[in-house]
């Protein structure tokens, strides 16, 4: 991203933004670290900056990557992504690109390094370069209470639904799938899930990110109807009911 004028505009129309009526809905998840900023200081006005450009990017294909400068060398670039799962529409994107952004510069008001999570996108920030490197710093699981009635089965299918979706995401050019497996028997089950990395990752790096947090399945959501793990790269997520559009 440059550091021309058009950025300005980028940062006060997302300003303007923020300052509109909408409910903000609550993250899954964020998190603060690295050290602090000046407030007021030049990272602040890059990562304003950058915010302003994700803001505009990302709703075009789901996905945004940028950094700024304002021409100060490191410590004071600023590099950000955001994503928005793939099932969303640009509308909802925008949304909740900006509700991100509000939320992690309040509740990590001077931190250079935060992540946080929403339903529908994910945002990212740091004071250093990140861009194509698999990200387990941060992560989070969710899981439904409720028990299945056959886990071992359960389970199996799952990871079979999960495990053919990371190879279909790592492939394809949204680096996101979704789909279901039925489970068999009278009652007719069936498994929904998706998988999705961001489209810094090379396929082979997709597909990595992916089978590893599969593979913490078993010690965060054994035998539950509903899971996900999420991490600054990747993240899977299934459920016994169908939680994307179409």
């Amino acid at each position: 991203m440059s550091s021309s004028s058009s950025n300005v505009f980028y940062f006060l129309s997302f300003a303007l933004l923020l300052q509109t009526a909408f409910a903000v809905t609550n993250p899954l998840f964020h998190s603060c670290s690295g050290e602090n900023f000046t407030i007021h200081g030049s990272y602040e006005a890059n990562l304003n900056r950058l915010m302003g450009f994700l803001y505009h990017q990302t709703p075009y294909t789901g996905f945004g990557l940028g950094s700024t400068s304002l021409g100060a060398q490191y410590p004071d670039q600023a590099y950000g992504v955001a994503l928005c799962r793939g099932d969303v529409s640009s509308s909802d994107c925008k949304t909740c690109v900006a509700e991100a952004n509000s939320y992690i510069r309040q509740s990590c008001p001077d931190r250079k390094r935060a992540m946080v999570w929403y339903d529908n996108c994910g945002l990212k920030y740091s004071d250093e370069k990140f861009f194509g490197q698999i990200d387990n710093g941060y992560k989070f699981y969710m899981l439904n209470t409720q028990n299945v009635t056959n886990p071992t089965y359960f389970n199996q299918k799952a990871r079979e639904l999960l495990s053919q979706l990371a190879k279909e995401a790592s492939v394809a050019p949204k680096m996101y799938a979704a789909g279901q497996l039925e489970l068999g028997g009278s009652e007719k089950e069936v498994v929904y899930g998706m998988a999705q990395c961001t489209r810094d990752l090379s396929d082979g790096d997709c597909k990595t990110c992916l089978d590893r947090i599969i593979g913490d399945l078993p010690s965060c959501c054994d035998g539950k109807q509903g899971g996900r793990v999420v991490t600054g790269s990747c993240n899977i997520r299934y459920e016994i009911y169908p939680f994307v559009k179409a």
